[in-house]
């Protein structure tokens, strides 16, 4: 998809996506190698958004596969279209159960999930397995077979396997560690918080009505927030949320009046906000 990693710095800047050199150099490195992604950092760093501006770029259909506690092989992989079977078996009661179950357990009744609907078909695909580290330990075991050779096994069909390999991306919030084998057979790349150059270009790019000016305090302010010992630090969405807010509110400049109102968009516990508001000194940024 890539040429070197300044075509995907360019690339992906004309997708609304300003990738720093690490977040080009790697991805382009996991095109070249073929080697799944797994981007670790927290919330609201861009994630997410970094899968889907590659498959932007790469005229590719995003496949994604949201994890969550419990979710199992049947929701990651595929099912049989039970209903279907049953209304299928019902129409066909003169047969036999072995002429009955070849129909049924064909590709007519089968319901592709997201890691078989990846890795077949020859179009291009960015596969997002996102939030990772949500999903229960045995589903990094269904993840170890699909990403080590990228074919699926169903009993009754035989095995898929990939013709046409997508990109995969894996995302984590890091809120539990996952295997060694999974890291073994992946790029690793962390997303942090972006410096303050970089931070205040997304907000221009995603908030191009704010001024000059106002992009900087907010970017100063929300480093500043960020500095503190918060339950949960704000974001690069919540700052992009935030400028939004400034703007919707005409702020020109952040006095104490408007930054006490709108704290609730950068902050998300009461306790962040009562500390915020009791340390943050605008005059010392």
């Amino acid at each position: 998809m890539f040429t070197s990693v300044d075509d995907v710095a360019t690339r992906l800047a004309e997708t609304g996506y300003l990738a720093s050199p690490a977040v080009a150099t790697t991805v382009f490195l996991a095109d070249r190698l073929g080697k799944p992604l797994l981007v670790e950092g927290p919330a609201g760093v861009g994630k997410t958004e970094l899968a889907k501006a590659v498959a932007e770029v790469a005229g590719a259909r995003l496949v994604r596969l949201q994890c969550y506690e419990g979710v199992d092989e049947s929701r990651a992989l595929y099912e049989w279209n039970h209903a279907k079977q049953l209304l299928r078996i019902s129409a066909g009661r003169d047969e036999t159960w072995d002429e009955a179950r070849t129909d049924i357990f064909s590709e007519e009744f089968l319901l592709p999930r997201p890691l078989l609907t990846a890795i077949r078909g020859d179009d291009p695909k960015v596969l997002l397995i996102d939030e990772t580290d949500k999903a229960d330990v045995e589903v990094e075991g269904l993840l170890l077979e699909v990403l080590s050779d990228f074919q699926v096994t169903v009993p009754e069909l035989g095995t898929v396997t990939a013709t046409r390999r997508p990109f995969v991306v894996l995302t984590s919030n890091a809120s539990r560690e996952l295997s060694e084998a999974l890291r073994r057979r992946c790029l690793f790349l962390h997303i942090g918080f972006p410096d303050e150059e970089l931070e205040r270009k997304i907000v221009r790019l995603k908030v191009p009505g704010l001024d000059e000016a106002l992009a900087r305090s907010v970017v100063r302010v929300v480093g500043a927030l960020r500095a503190m010992d918060l339950r949960k630090l704000p974001s690069v969405a919540e700052t992009i949320d935030w400028a939004r807010t400034l703007l919707a509110l005409g702020a020109d400049t952040l006095d104490e009046t408007v930054v006490r109102d709108s704290l609730g968009v950068l902050l998300k516990h009461q306790d962040d906000v009562l500390k915020a508001a009791a340390k943050l000194d605008l005059d010392a940024l």
